[in-house]
């Protein structure tokens, strides 16, 4: 059994546009396929690997309903690749990460369009962890949705 969804499109748009939209958390918002996301708490850019991030969450499941996640960029290769591993911090303020990870494949397609391929890995979700989460914990058609979202950005 696989511990990944990849889903791909093309978007017409170059892979420098596109890798903008994705580095700006401002924007995460409107490219989630969930509903989940709600804000950019750090009002940055992404710049470089080892950089937190802080988004605003809300999910009906939460036991508060709005919570916080604070993402470390795993990957940043400007033009072709971008991740983050969300995590949350706890009282003492460390982050713990929960295993999960968001990867954005960038290939050139074109003169003027990009393949991205998002991928979603939980594969290093530890087993308590799955005794509370079901993962996936959303169907494939939320990243296809924020694939569509990312594509409405980039090219408009």
């Amino acid at each position: 059994m696989t511990e990944t969804l990849n889903v791909s499109i093309t978007i017409d748009a170059p892979a420098s546009k596109v890798f903008e939209v994705l580095a700006d958390p401002a924007n995460h918002a409107a490219i989630d396929g969930t509903g989940w996301v709600r804000e950019s708490l750090d009002g940055k850019p992404l710049t470089e690997t080892g950089q937190i991030f802080r988004i605003a969450m809300y999910h009906d499941n939460h036991p508060d309903g709005d919570y916080e996640m604070a993402n470390k960029v795993l990957a940043f290769e400007p033009g072709r690749a971008i991740g983050w591993e969300p995590g949350q911090a706890g009282e003492d303020g460390e982050i713990e990460f929960g295993g999960w990870t968001w990867h954005y494949d960038l290939e050139p397609a074109g003169p003027q369009q990009t393949r991205v391929t998002i991928v979603y890995d939980w594969s290093a979700v530890p087993a308590t962890t799955r005794e509370h989460i079901a993962f996936p914990p959303f169907p494939r058609a939320h990243l296809e949705n924020s694939l569509a979202n990312l594509e409405k950005l980039a090219v408009g």
